[in-house]
């Protein structure tokens, strides 16, 4: 399958799974090791039904359960700002989040401005990218042709309400906004599209989401009523200009899709991220497990071929987990 191609800021990341697997060999298929197993059970806040991060999360606590014979289980959230509020209120020990929520919250700013929260980072994990669906025969074509339409912008508590709401006061569009999850979102387009009066449907005009490639339930709107995602290329470099840290350039390849051309977008960089005080078994054993067992996570989903040994490390400004970082330097990273 075709990955995407960073366009900028992305000279780190040039090693790939393939590297990575050769940088931290397995000692044995389940990861045996002297760090002991972890003293109780832990939670993992995942993301929407359907998602990368819930599809994702899943995968990898099954496996980190098998290895240590202590429950992990993953929690289906609205995503990364409720996450990170989880993990602020001891409601989960580990979660996915968007760079860029993770570094509001880190800082105090936008939707966390009543107070900074403190975490930690296992890894960076993969790149969500941004992806604003239109059904195929819709008459929107840009930004701009969004503006008074029905769209939905993400569930509340979500990292893709977080950007969707930076791209539209970037590009001074407003809309009709719609806080839906990503099945919500995609049973909305499907049913304006399909409706015999558009005019008096309760769907929506289109979507906006912020998530890994591919994402499963968009996909399957190629099959009925077919789409496609609008070129936010100039938005999006002022944005990854403006932000540093948080968003990196890129696009979309067709093949992802079943697309007619590459389409240029934002990508967001995942963290995994631990809650404070979390035990060092804990945080090591699921780093571990990421990496040791990554075969059986690509078969989850494919997106677990982007970890990188080389990569995970780059969480700035938020620290590495104490054992966190003592993995990456006994694996010599």
């Amino acid at each position: 399958m075709d990955r995407p191609r960073l366009m900028n800021r992305r000279s780190v990341l040039g090693l790939g799974a393939a590297a990575a697997a050769a940088l931290v060999t397995p000692g044995c298929s389940r990861g045996k090791s002297d760090e002991p197993a972890p003293a109780e059970p832990g939670r993992f806040a995942t993301g929407n039904a359907g998602g990368v991060y819930a599809i994702y999360g899943a995968g990898l606590a099954k496996l980190v359960t098998e290895v240590t014979g202590v429950t992990m289980q993953p929690l289906l959230t609205e995503g990364s700002v409720e996450n990170l509020k989880m993990l602020a209120a001891n409601k989960a020990d580990i979660a996915f989040s968007l760079s860029d929520s993770a570094l509001d919250a880190y800082e105090g700013v936008e939707t966390f401005s009543s107070g900074a929260l403190r975490f930690t980072a296992l890894a960076r994990t993969y790149d969500n990218y941004v992806h604003i669906v239109v059904p195929v025969a819709s008459e929107i074509f840009s930004l701009r042709d969004l503006a008074g339409r029905v769209v939905s912008v993400g569930s509340p508590n979500s990292g893709t309400r977080v950007v969707a709401n930076r791209i539209l006061s970037t590009a001074k569009v407003k809309v009709r906004p719609r806080m839906l999850g990503l099945e919500e979102s995609v049973a909305a387009l499907r049913a304006k599209a399909l409706a015999k009066d558009p005019a008096t449907s309760s769907g929506i005009d289109a979507m906006i989401w912020s998530g890994g490639l591919p994402t499963d339930p968009i996909k399957g709107l190629q099959k009925d009523i077919g789409f496609r995602l609008v070129d936010i290329g100039p938005v999006a470099e002022m944005i990854a200009l403006k932000r540093f840290g948080g968003y990196v350039l890129s696009s979309i390849p067709p093949s992802i899709y079943q697309l007619a051309s590459a389409v240029p977008t934002l990508a967001v960089p995942n963290y995994l991220l631990a809650r404070r005080g979390l035990s060092d078994s804990w945080a090591w054993w699921t780093l571990n497990t990421m990496f040791r067992r990554q075969t059986d996570l690509m078969a989850v989903h494919p997106e677990a071929g982007s970890l990188d040994a080389r990569s995970a490390i780059a969480t700035m400004p938020i620290p590495l987990h104490n054992a966190a970082e003592r993995w990456y330097r006994a694996n010599h990273i």
